[in-house]
């Protein structure tokens, strides 16, 4: 048996979204062309385009589609900091690499300030702080950027509330994770700027988008045929385009059942582990994504454990998969050092069931105490 835990690094595609990749796949037509192949090909992105705004809450006009969610995010960051005179960048300190790392390169190369906004110890960005630096810095700040739920936790930020904190600060959020699980409006949210991913929803592999206001025009990144409103040039991928739109129509996340699948097994993990700390609970979080420190542990010896018994799970964003350092994350919500590096991070979907919850919490005991004798030795 094999058990896949980890949605939140990648989702299986739809089989609705395969099948329609594949029609698209099979027919000829760049949707720049003026020809009829192109028209057909440009009517289906188009078309696509429609049922993306639909989905998220914006105009069609504002869908701006990009190769990932890390290039949108670098898009929204840089353009917005580009496209205004002021120098202070407030992010969150628990933001995806996709949106520390541009912001870090602002730093280093723009002559830009960084601020980041801390956590309280539940992983929700502390508004009080945001609120002080606003009103005492406002007319510095060139944007803010906080993510709508967590990567490595699943908690839920206020983003409506960071909004109406921010006034007329451009406002982006990286909503990669909550896209198609929870609810989620560009528009009501008031948003300048948001990023959504096609493989966490069902969709393909390469290909992200900008959802940018219609009013804001920002400096692009790549240049070239003019495409995406002159945001960012690039030949339109119309088949991973046509999936996406298909995997976010079909609306087939069963949020209830991942959030049940998700509480058996924290529930079935605390029972045998009483020393197990589930990080973030006690805020709003996604359905499906369960953090998870087992004290006296090392998380990378935990996850090549649990993948010997052919369940997959993570020690964080997948990105940084490899790099053995302590999740920031985690830090920043108060873990020491040892306990960040004791963690492991389990991601549900629309495609486990209760058998996959059980097949885990079986084999988990034993990979507990196997991590804690490695880790004993490794001390000694």
């Amino acid at each position: 048996m094999s058990v896949y835990l980890d949605h939140a690094a990648t989702t299986p595609m739809f089989d609705i979204a395969i099948d329609a990749m594949n029609a698209s796949l099979r027919k000829l037509g760049n949707p720049s062309s003026l020809h009829a192949e192109g028209r057909s090909t440009r009517k289906d992105v188009e078309d696509a385009r429609e049922k993306i705004a639909k989905g998220v809450g914006c105009l069609s006009s504002e869908v701006i589609f990009t190769g990932s969610g890390t290039e949108a995010n670098n898009a929204a960051i840089k353009g917005l900091f580009w496209h205004s005179d002021k120098k202070v960048i407030l992010i969150s300190s628990i933001e995806h690499h996709a949106v520390l790392d541009p912001a870090h390169w602002l730093v280093e190369h723009e002559g830009a300030e960084l601020i980041e906004i801390p956590v309280e110890a539940d992983g929700v960005i502390d508004l009080a702080f945001l609120n002080k630096t606003v009103a005492e810095r406002v007319s510095e700040i060139a944007l803010i950027s906080v993510m709508h739920s967590n990567n490595e936790t699943g908690v839920i930020q206020p983003i409506a509330e960071v909004v109406k904190i921010a006034g007329d600060i451009p406002v982006h959020c990286d909503a990669v994770q909550s896209f198609t699980k929870v609810a989620l409006s560009f528009k009501d949210l008031g948003l300048f700027a948001m990023t959504i991913s096609g493989h966490k929803v069902g969709g393909p592999l390469g290909i992200g988008a900008l959802i940018l206001r219609r009013a804001v025009e920002i400096p692009a990144l790549l240049h070239g045929g003019g495409q995406e409103r002159d945001i960012r040039s690039g030949t339109l991928n119309a088949p991973s385009i046509v999936a996406l739109a298909a995997a976010v129509e079909a609306k087939l996340y069963d949020a209830s059942k991942v959030a049940e699948l998700r509480d058996s097994f924290e529930a079935g993990v605390l029972a045998s582990r009483p020393d197990a700390v589930i990080n973030g609970k006690s805020a709003p979080r996604l359905p499906g994504i369960s953090n998870i420190t087992f004290p006296g542990t090392q998380s990378d010896s935990l996850l090549l454990l649990m993948d010997s018994q052919k369940v997959s799970c993570s020690t964080g964003a997948a990105c940084t998969a490899g790099v053995h350092r302590p999740s920031h994350v985690l830090m920043a919500m108060g873990l020491t050092d040892v306990l960040s590096q004791s963690s492991l991070r389990f991601s549900f979907g629309t495609t486990n069931t209760a058998s996959d919850v059980a097949y885990a919490l079986s084999v988990l005991p034993d990979v507990i105490e196997r991590g804690l004798a490695a880790n004993a030795v490794g001390r000694k």
